[in-house]
């Protein structure tokens, strides 16, 4: 066990069906296999979203991970056109329509859309339990290259705003893409200051990056994934939970450095961000708590400390204390 940091006492999850609004993205990072150029990517119609959340309520899942590329640029002629033709002037309105489908369907939002503004994550905040980006680094990497380039000071606007506006928050480092272990660790810090100041990253992920067709520089060893796992823990506050993906990192020889947290994990829908990992199936989270020591916990898409201090809008606490099968599906993952 690493000497600075020691093992959770619990292993908690989500169960969630994973809905890939649009594959169309600004950035063109080279170890992404998620976003399609211009042409090619897609765009879920209504009734499609709405099928995938029906058959994650009827599976029992609580969430609804909503994920799409940065803001689509003027490229994706397709996309607006088809935004357009339902009524929406941008991909974040029909998000927020989308996340009012889910909630119909009896599952509490949780969107990852990338770099956001104040008025765009405005429109979408009160219908959403938490919401999320990867800060991956603060480092400028050539990885982040390509006639738009990722900006880490854009990654951490994204996530002061989400302070200032009270929305609980997930984010995280990408482990392996070119940076340093001063890069890790700055990026840890900048997300520490940046909960200290505002008090509202739930949970910091530490994913190794995984090979695919885009990416063949190998993923980071046993090795470094657990060191960085270990320095994730013994930098950020005991509150901040410490993710550890199962699908894509070693998580039975991390449970010693402070991991506790394994996500979302979907029994319905893929991983569409890493295709080629699929979700691990319920028993084997079962066996890695049950190999850990240590009791497995389900929860929702935001932490029960949020939900006890106030931290949701009107419209999920409505959710939340609601007579119904949802609303009682919802409480039975809070202690």
């Amino acid at each position: 066990m690493p000497d600075d940091v020691e093992a959770a006492p619990e292993l908690s999850y989500a169960r969630n069906v994973f809905v890939p609004l649009t594959t169309a993205c600004r950035y063109t990072c080279t170890y992404c296999t998620y976003y399609d150029p211009p042409g090619e990517a897609s765009l879920l119609a209504p009734e499609e979203v709405r099928e995938i959340c029906e058959r994650g309520a009827d599976a029992g899942c609580t969430e609804a991970l909503f994920t799409f590329g940065d803001d689509p640029d003027d490229r994706y002629e397709r996309v607006h056109d088809r935004l357009e033709a339902w009524g929406h002037d941008s991909i974040h309105s029909y998000l927020r329509s989308a996340c009012e489908i889910a909630l119909d369907c009896g599952l509490l939002p949780h969107a990852n859309p990338g770099d956001q503004t104040r008025e765009q994550m405005e429109l979408v905040a009160d219908v959403n339990a938490s919401m999320g980006v990867m800060l991956e680094t603060t480092a400028d990497l050539r990885v982040h290259g390509g006639p738009r380039r990722k900006d880490p000071g854009q990654r951490l606007n994204t996530i002061a705003t989400a302070g200032k506006l009270g929305v609980p928050f997930t984010t995280g480092i990408l482990v392996g893409i070119g940076e340093d272990w001063t890069d890790r660790a700055e990026s840890l810090l900048a997300i520490r200051d940046l909960h200290e100041r505002y008090g509202h990253v739930q949970e910091v992920i530490v994913q190794p990056v995984a090979e695919n067709e885009r990416w063949q520089r190998g993923s980071p060893g046993v090795g470094t994934v657990r060191r960085a796992t270990a320095m994730a823990r013994a930098a950020l506050p005991d509150a901040v939970s410490v993710q550890s993906p199962p699908n894509l990192a070693p998580v039975h020889e991390l449970l010693d450095c402070g991991v506790d947290d394994l996500g979302g994990v979907s029994p319905v829908t893929d991983d569409y961000i890493n295709p080629d990992y699929a979700w691990p199936e319920l028993r084997e989270l079962e066996d890695i708590a049950e190999a850990g020591d240590v009791p497995l916990v389900e929860r929702l898409p935001v932490h029960e400390r949020y939900v006890e201090e106030g931290w949701l809008s009107d419209r999920i606490e409505r959710e939340l204390t609601a007579d119904t099968e949802a609303g009682r599906r919802y409480r039975a993952c809070l202690g």
